[in-house]
């Protein structure tokens, strides 16, 4: 039954986009069909199955060569990532490679997940690259370097070996080498229509895990023995450190009324394009304070800058807005950055 209604629904909605689009061309002033050129433009998509791979090739050399001048920046030089992004090679072994099943997405040895672990099609993996990547200049690498790039990213989780060139007429026999392609289930509601919602599996439902007991924990004299701890782990992925540092209640120093506002430009992404000397994606914190200094609603603006984002003042790539964030945090972080040189 449930089939038959999808079935019905999805028949309507296409005669009702077909009436819409006949009734569009038909009137003047709404734009045009669009030309072929312009659907093939759009139509990049590599499906499981491959259809949509274009013929080409590229070696794991070739690939080395393009991961250290356009990727090394933000996945790292051998794929463990920097501050910026998760970690794309790690958390996989031979074993899972033979096995098609991560092991470590079983048990939760790994410290956190790598796009290795998961993707059980290299389909998605050439795709993403293909279309989304280098970030900076999305859609600039040729065809034979996004193949080497590939070639090259499962070279750095031991799939490939380091003379293999991948190809369109091998790509299908280097998918059964992905440690977690049998990692993908379809039989439930999010694939198929007639499949169960995973909300009602019994899993999600019963033997759940009691509530943790706190049997001990770090003295207040002694948190900060090591520094702000939050500050020492990744900014991405599972693994965080805690906040290991006064945060400022009651306090009258600088120093400590620094570390919240710090932790909150940490905690929100803005060092994924700011560092506070030097320029990143986006100017330094210190650049940015000294081109307002003399602008006398210099922190106004900036909260607007942060609130609203903004593209063009200091180049092409744009500053997502930050609207998420109170008035008060806003507020905080554009104080923040306009004492920066004078730290």
């Amino acid at each position: 039954m449930r089939t038959l209604i999808f079935k019905t629904l999805a028949l309507f909605l296409s005669a009702g986009l077909l009436g819409q689009a006949s009734m569009a061309q038909a009137m003047e002033g709404l734009g045009r069909p669009a030309t072929v050129a312009e659907v093939k433009a759009w139509d990049i998509d590599v499906r499981p199955d491959f259809k949509g791979l274009p013929k080409g090739s590229g070696s794991v050399a070739k690939g080395m060569e393009v991961w250290d001048a356009q990727c090394a920046s933000c996945h790292g030089v051998f794929g463990e990532s920097n501050e910026v992004f998760t970690p794309i090679v790690g958390g996989t072994t031979r074993e899972d490679i033979l096995r098609g099943r991560v092991q470590s997405l079983k048990d939760g040895s790994a410290p956190q997940r790598t796009t290795l672990m998961k993707v059980p099609t290299l389909s998605t993996l050439w795709d993403y690259i293909n279309r989304a990547m280098p970030w900076t200049n999305p859609k600039s690498l040729t065809t034979e370097e996004v193949y080497a790039v590939t070639a090259y990213i499962l070279n750095m989780g031991g799939v490939l070996p380091d003379d293999f060139v991948l190809s369109d007429a091998n790509m299908a026999e280097v998918q059964q080498k992905l440690p977690n392609r049998n990692g993908m289930q379809t039989n439930h509601g999010l694939w198929l229509p007639s499949g169960k919602p995973d909300v009602k599996e019994a899993r999600c439902m019963s033997n759940c895990t009691p509530n943790a007991k706190v049997l001990s924990s770090l003295p207040e004299y002694a948190r900060d023995a090591h520094g702000n701890l939050h500050e020492q782990n990744r900014l991405v992925g599972p693994v965080r450190g805690v906040v290991t540092v006064a945060q400022g209640t009651g306090a009258t120093s600088d120093t400590a009324q620094v570390k919240p506002v710090e932790s909150l430009f940490n905690a929100n992404g803005c060092v994924a394009c700011h560092a506070v000397s030097e320029k990143k994606l986006g100017p330094s914190l210190v650049d940015i304070s000294t081109k307002y200094a003399k602008r006398p609603d210099a922190q106004a603006y900036l909260a607007d800058k942060i609130r609203q984002g903004s593209q063009g003042v200091w180049g092409s790539m744009p500053m997502p807005a930050q609207s998420h964030l109170s008035d008060a945090d806003v507020e905080s972080l554009a104080k923040w950055v306009l004492n920066t040189k004078n730290k």
